[in-house]
């Protein structure tokens, strides 16, 4: 018999395990997911080629996602004259990663997460399959720049500006 308590818990919404989110200072969550083209990606070795910039958003090809995700593309020259490797997660599938990502000629790595793994590493909030709307800067490791409640038009300036004001 199931606890009568998740029961309820389910159908009010409320999320029975949560992560805690991550601060600054915090080590990053060390993942193997997959991308956009079904390659699997080791968050391990992307964060020790210098800065990472993971960011969450609900949903591709939505319009505030599609946004956050162009205010990277536009900015992306300068966030990787910086150092900075960009990657996109959402709760979608790769097939719909893929799409995104063609349809507006997005030249970073976007992961898939249907299963929410990588959400719950960051301890990013989630229900039915849209994760919240976050963004994280990672450097030797560590979490040194968060937003938890990133921009869509204003994302890559508001990373620029954490870069800059770290010393970047």
């Amino acid at each position: 018999m199931k606890n009568p308590l998740l029961i309820l818990a389910g159908v009010l919404g409320l999320s029975v395990a949560q992560a805690e989110p991550l601060k600054v200072g915090d080590p990053a969550p060390v993942v193997t997911a997959v991308d956009q083209n079904g390659n699997e990606v080791d968050l391990a070795k992307i964060y020790a080629d210098g800065t990472t910039l993971v960011y969450f958003y609900p949903k591709a090809d939505t319009p505030g996602c599609t946004a956050q995700a162009c205010s990277l593309r536009d900015a992306y020259t300068e966030l990787t004259d910086a150092g900075v490797t960009v990657i996109g997660v959402s709760m979608d599938s790769v097939g719909s990663q893929k799409a995104f990502a063609e349809k507006y000629k997005l030249p970073f790595i976007l992961i898939a997460d249907p299963d929410g793994k990588l959400a719950d590493a960051f301890g990013v909030p989630h229900k039915l399959g849209f994760a919240s709307r976050q963004a994280y800067l990672i450097r030797d490791g560590k979490i040194v720049w968060l937003d938890y409640k990133a921009s869509t038009k204003q994302q890559a300036q508001d990373a620029l500006a954490a870069l800059k004001a770290l010393g970047e």
